[in-house]
């Protein structure tokens, strides 16, 4: 079998895209290809066979035109069984490949109507009619599919509403990378660590302002700001001398700094977009063996207090963050049994190995 993964928008070692299902689709054999937009060239990695249509634009205007179409073209020569396209835009030729006769599957990496309403940049009434929308025409599409990934059981529920073939395919860690981690002898200091891109509504400012109220806890960032003025702003915050900051770190040196960290933060601002979400990093802290604090939105609350592998916190409040940042630095015992909780749950159930075999599965139905 040929399955063709399409993104206009996602790096070529995209997580998701390129570390799990297409790997995955070589493992199990198959012919498998990455369309990406990115300028980086041609190239054949870990048995994957990457084109890149030659556009890389801020300009949302090409990305949704130009670069597209490119993709699309591209796609059509390569003459796939399956095609995997991961970006809404994307949509727009989706229907076209339907018409050439091919297998095409959408995957919905994030709820995409909630998604704009969250968007900063957009006026309230501006965001409303957008959604609005992205809603029909993301149902009209994907009606007309073969099928559609969904990254969380609650948007698989949303396109089976939609009537549309829809599997869920979580974004849950890979054991492997996870079985090797380079964990210090020495007794560590109690430390916290914060992985992911940093920006205004994943919580940078209120874990520093938890820093300060906790007076003595360093924190570990690894990830890039979105925003300069942001990162002026944390750089001048006066916890910022308790931050080390790595910036970009690859998976095996991110992986490393988890478990040498001693809770891992996923303390993120409760917007509409992330309340039926799976923060990957939530996961890959009970990979790494740690314990974690996360904002109190009830779904993650659920995972968290069924797994006994942290502890939520109401992102805003200061003292009660670092209230919580300090029971668990004075209770080692219990830190290290919530670590040990959250690495048994990802063996059993949070994990790829059973991820990757519902995405053979669904493939394989709709091929067949």
């Amino acid at each position: 079998m040929k399955v063709c993964h399409l993104t206009s928008a996602h790096p070529r070692d995209d997580t998701r895209i390129f570390v799990k299902m297409c790997l995955s689709c070589v493992e199990q054999g198959w012919d498998t290809a990455l369309i990406v937009a990115d300028n980086f060239g041609d190239e054949i990695k870990d048995g994957v066979n990457i084109y890149d249509v030659g556009f890389n634009s801020n300009s949302r205007l090409k990305r949704f035109t130009q670069i597209v179409w490119s993709v699309y073209k591209k796609a059509i020569d390569l003459n796939a069984d399956i095609y995997h396209l991961h970006d809404p835009e994307l949509l727009s030729i989706a229907l076209l490949l339907k018409l050439k006769g091919k297998k095409v599957i959408f995957d919905a990496h994030e709820d995409l109507p909630k998604q704009i309403l969250s968007k900063p940049y957009l006026k309230p009434y501006q965001a409303k009619v957008i959604s609005f929308l992205a809603k029909n025409f993301e149902r009209f599409v994907c009606k007309k599919l073969d099928g559609v990934v969904a990254a969380t059981p609650f948007i698989k529920e949303k396109f089976q509403v939609y009537g549309c073939n829809s599997e869920a395919v979580n974004n849950f860690p890979k054991l492997e990378e996870f079985s090797e981690v380079k964990v210090k002898k020495e007794s560590k200091v109690f430390s916290a660590c914060y992985i992911g891109n940093i920006s205004k509504v994943r919580g940078i400012i209120e874990m520093l302002d938890a820093l300060q109220a906790s007076k003595d806890i360093p924190l570990s960032i690894a990830g890039k700001f979105n925003d300069p003025i942001l990162e002026q702003k944390a750089n001048a915050h006066p916890a910022w001398d308790k931050v080390e900051d790595h910036g970009w770190l690859d998976r095996h040196a991110v992986s490393d700094l988890m478990a040498n960290s001693s809770v891992g933060l996923v303390t993120l601002h409760p917007i509409i977009n992330y309340q039926d979400a799976l923060p990957v990093k939530m996961f890959e802290y009970m990979a790494a063996g740690i314990p974690l604090i996360a904002t109190d939105i009830p779904y993650w609350k659920q995972i968290i207090e069924r797994s006994e592998c942290g502890l939520v916190v109401d992102p805003f409040n200061p003292e009660e963050y670092a209230e919580k940042l300090k029971y668990l630095q004075s209770n080692p015992d219990l830190c290290a049994k919530m670590g040990e909780n959250g690495k048994k749950a990802i063996e059993m159930e949070y994990n790829w190995t059973i991820e990757k075999r519902k995405l053979a599965s669904f493939y394989a139905r709709i091929v067949n």
